[in-house]
């Protein structure tokens, strides 16, 4: 029985660029005269990390500076990796140092680690003084912020440098380039790829070049197993059936995920409607839970529309209730109707400014004691210490107002903390308060109060 065919790497291993001549994106870091593109050139070693999405190049760049710069190359994964293993590192590191003598410039141990972020803070304070003297340079790839989830001595060290993800041109061109190549790729099957479906599987790819090739391999599979009904191409068949719906970029907790809220938010205080539709499909396509948006929903409501629109702030609610009621994709609806309606209504953040200028005040003061004619008197002995004593009780008032009553604590000034702006429900809110103040200070001046009008 013959022995079966070796296995071999998956496509996006064998495409693997050998130099930097074909590596495809990252154009703003690899132009000339940029820092990673003269490291690269006069093999010069510094401590880095590469943080970017999936499939952008971050483990082929570290490759590839070590191969230029004839280091020696240690690859550790911080999801498998730990203490024990940085210091193995380490002595491989010192060992290589001792008998080539003080490595020359451009020369040394790269530790090159995937997923850095995994690493906890002793894990990552275990690299620095190895790092400080020069017995490695590290190289750290991070799908994450590297503000939030490094340490900033760890930071300090190593210059960051930001990936993008690829464009679907570029992808196409990592399509075409696997296409073409008879070795390591699939130019020696004799298979063609329709114009219509290098396009399909660059979409569905969503900027990641791993994930492009390796769709590439699986509709070559297919095409190559049905070659009397597709002829030898890759057809836009094909390439559909191995899309399949795709899920966007999408991190619950990471990154993508707030910046995406972030979008959203920024798009609807904006009041740019077509926008917030945009954010809010991204979202809700990339797995995000329905009831989060809704939630963030309703504190745009208050935070951003506020008093300008209080309508705004029940129908976010009544929307969250529909999706709970319905789910999707029913439900997605009622909240595309609220982000709408929040991003073409009236915008105020009068109330949102006022909340946090009180809940300041409340912390620095301290607990300053309610004056006497504002508390509770539900007993005699209570009523006989004054409590409640020289209370007015609005609703007996004039139009309902105890003009030159105060209501904050004895001995703090009064603030202003909510001020109407000048949109929507807050112009008349306004003109009230105005004409409420006016009373007190008619009131503190032993003046006849100002005459009420309708609009109060």
């Amino acid at each position: 029985m013959p022995a079966p065919p070796p296995s071999l790497p998956p496509l996006a291993e064998r495409m693997r660029p050998r130099c930097l001549d074909d590596l495809i994106g990252q154009g703003h870091l690899l132009a000339p005269g940029q820092p990673l593109r003269h490291a690269f050139a006069n093999g010069h070693l510094h401590s880095l990390i590469l943080w970017g999405p999936p499939g952008s190049g971050k483990t082929t760049l570290a490759r590839l500076l070590a191969a230029q710069t004839e280091a020696s190359f240690i690859r550790l994964s911080a999801v498998l990796a730990g203490v024990r293993e940085v210091r193995a590192a380490v002595a491989a590191a010192q060992i290589q140092r001792a008998q080539s003598g003080r490595p020359q410039s451009g020369r040394g141990t790269i530790l090159f680690i995937d997923e850095v972020h995994r690493f906890n803070k002793a894990q990552q304070d275990a690299l620095l003084p190895h790092v400080e003297d020069g017995t490695l340079v590290f190289i750290g790839a991070t799908t994450e912020n590297p503000s939030f989830e490094l340490n900033n001595a760890l930071l300090s060290r190593a210059r960051v440098y930001v990936l993008q993800p690829l464009t679907p041109a570029e992808l196409e061109q990592v399509i075409d380039r696997a296409m073409a190549a008879s070795g390591p790729g699939l130019g020696g099957q004799g298979l063609a790829i329709a114009p219509a479906a290098r396009v399909l599987l660059a979409a569905a790819a969503d900027g990641d070049a791993r994930q492009a090739l390796n769709l590439l391999e699986l509709a070559a599979d297919l095409a190559g197993t049905a070659t009397a009904e597709t002829n030898g191409c890759i057809t836009e068949a094909i390439a559909a059936q191995v899309a399949g719906s795709g899920l966007r970029r999408f991190d619950k907790g990471g990154d993508a995920f707030y910046d995406q809220i972030s979008a959203l938010h920024k798009a609807v205080r904006g009041s740019a409607p077509d926008a917030a539709l945009y954010w809010l499909a991204r979202l809700l396509d990339g797995g995000c839970d329905p009831r989060y948006v809704a939630r963030r929903l309703v504190r745009m409501a208050s935070e951003d529309i506020g008093n300008a629109d209080p309508r705004a702030l029940t129908l976010t609610l009544e929307a969250w209730d529909c999706q709970q009621r319905l789910g999707a994709p029913e439900g997605e609806l009622a909240l595309a109707q609220a982000a709408v309606y929040l991003a073409c209504a009236a915008k105020s953040n009068a109330v949102y400014l006022a909340w946090n200028a009180a809940r300041e005040d409340a912390r620095r003061l301290g607990s300053l004691a309610v004056p006497l004619h504002l508390r509770n008197a539900p007993t005699r002995l209570l009523q006989e210490l004054g409590h409640g004593r020289a209370y007015r009780y609005p609703h007996d008032e004039p139009d309902g107002y105890a003009a030159g009553v105060g209501y904050f604590p004895d001995g703090m000034r009064p603030r202003r903390y909510y001020r109407p702006v000048t949109r929507g429900l807050e112009i008349r809110i306004a003109e009230k308060l105005q004409q409420l103040r006016q009373r007190d200070d008619a009131a503190a001046g032993d003046e006849p109060p100002a005459t009420a009008t309708a609009a109060d």
